[in-house]
């Protein structure tokens, strides 16, 4: 059995102050400092057509609700982690909570990106409530089920209770309107106002309106869309959440969106994007700044399509898991395996990565950050492990 690094020492040595953990456990130069590359080869399109007529048949065939009733309405019960819990976890941990049982365990489904209201409004509160939001990929062990999100009501985080709701992608054929599943890695989300962001591995970026969540029957797991008893399926659960935008890379830089976060610390907001690589050379990220008036990409001067990057960086990371910007510091969440205890790196361009051994859980994601209480959170994708968890960021 390999003993992840962090267990090591604290075996032999006592637990430090917080702050100075970091320095501790990490604090060692990744190799050669990340340099700029040209920002303009990575470009997205806003894709062609709309999703409004079956969006607005959608609404209009359907029950609307709100985030607030998502919310309200959990159906699985998550535990929140204990001090102790957490520190035999992360370094300088924060807060977090542990899935259902079910949901730990399951083959099913994979969590990977995580975002929270604190993201979707400066206030850290949408709709009057506290909330996290997690994305699962199906791993089609039991038939492909596309993407689904779990609505995390934190509002008392001691006692979080969770909803999965269903992305799914709206269509109009032969006059009736459906929806079919979303089948991309969802890598990773972000929410900002009305638009949850989901990152399509090779393509760009999917946009989702949480203006429109709908309810659906629950009486058929196997199906999904309109069904010929005039019903709407989507494969047992109870709530959808439809696909209003998406963007596609058309610049030459060929980026692999593998996880993203938004930054309240540049002007305008922004998007952090970025690649998983292993080995990590050529990593990159790249940054696109969004509009608060509409929740949306900055298109280019004289545009109403197209949106190049604002800045991109060569980082060279292994297996970067996700990134965070904050006051032009950089948080890089980087994986070891099933075995190991994943890392966390620190970056300020012109100077060099600094790594943070085995102060990130095992199978560690994507990141977001709420900075009410400086807590960076990630959640973490092994089956029997797996937990939303965060760390003080101003340790590092």
């Amino acid at each position: 059995m390999l003993i992840p690094r962090r267990s090591l020492l604290t075996g032999l040595i006592a637990v430090p102050a917080a702050g100075a953990a970091g320095a501790l456990l990490g604090g060692a130069p990744a190799g050669a400092a990340p340099a700029a590359i040209d920002r303009t080869a990575f470009k997205l399109r806003r894709r062609a057509g709309s999703y409004a007529a079956a969006i607005a048949g959608l609404d209009a065939a359907l029950p609307n609700v709100t985030v607030q009733q998502v919310l309200d309405d959990g159906n699985r019960v998550a535990t929140r982690l204990t001090a102790s819990e957490g520190a035999a976890l992360v370094t300088n941990f924060a807060a977090g909570f542990r899935f259902e049982s079910g949901d730990v365990g399951t083959a099913e489904w994979m969590p990977q990106g995580i975002t929270t209201s604190s993201d979707a409004l400066d206030s850290g509160v949408y709709e009057d409530r506290k909330a996290v939001l997690v994305s699962w990929y199906s791993t089609a062990v039991d038939g492909e089920k596309g993407v689904r999100v779990s609505f995390v009501n934190r509002t008392d985080p001691a006692a979080p209770r969770y909803r999965h709701v269903l992305l799914v992608e709206p269509y109009t054929s032969g006059g009736v309107h459906s929806f079919r599943p979303i089948n991309v890695h969802a890598g990773g989300i972000a929410w900002y106002g009305h638009h949850l962001y989901v990152v399509d591995t090779n393509r760009g970026l999917r946009i989702f309106d949480l203006n429109h969540l709908w309810q659906t029957s629950t009486t058929s797991s196997t199906t999904c869309g309109r069904q010929s008893d005039g019903s709407y399926q989507a494969f047992g659960y109870k709530y959808v959440l439809p696909q209003s935008l998406a963007y596609d890379q058309v610049g030459t830089g060929g980026l692999v969106f593998s996880f993203i976060s938004l930054d309240r610390s540049t002007s305008p907001d922004s998007l952090l994007i970025g690649e998983y690589g292993n080995p990590g050379t050529g990593t990159r990220l790249a940054r696109w700044g969004v509009d608060y008036t509409d929740r949306e990409l900055v298109h280019d001067s004289g545009s109403t399509t197209d949106a190049t990057a604002s800045w991109a960086y060569r980082v060279d990371v292994t297996s970067m898991q996700g990134a965070l910007s904050l006051n032009g510091k950089y948080f890089l969440s980087t994986s070891d395996g099933d075995a190991n205890d994943g890392d966390l790196a620190t970056w300020t361009p012109g100077g060099s990565v600094v790594m943070h051994y085995d102060t990130l859980p095992i199978g560690c994601e994507d990141l977001t950050y709420r900075p009410s209480v400086d807590e960076l959170w990630t959640v973490t994708e092994y089956a029997g492990r797996r937990v939303a968890i965060s760390v003080k960021a101003g340790a590092f």
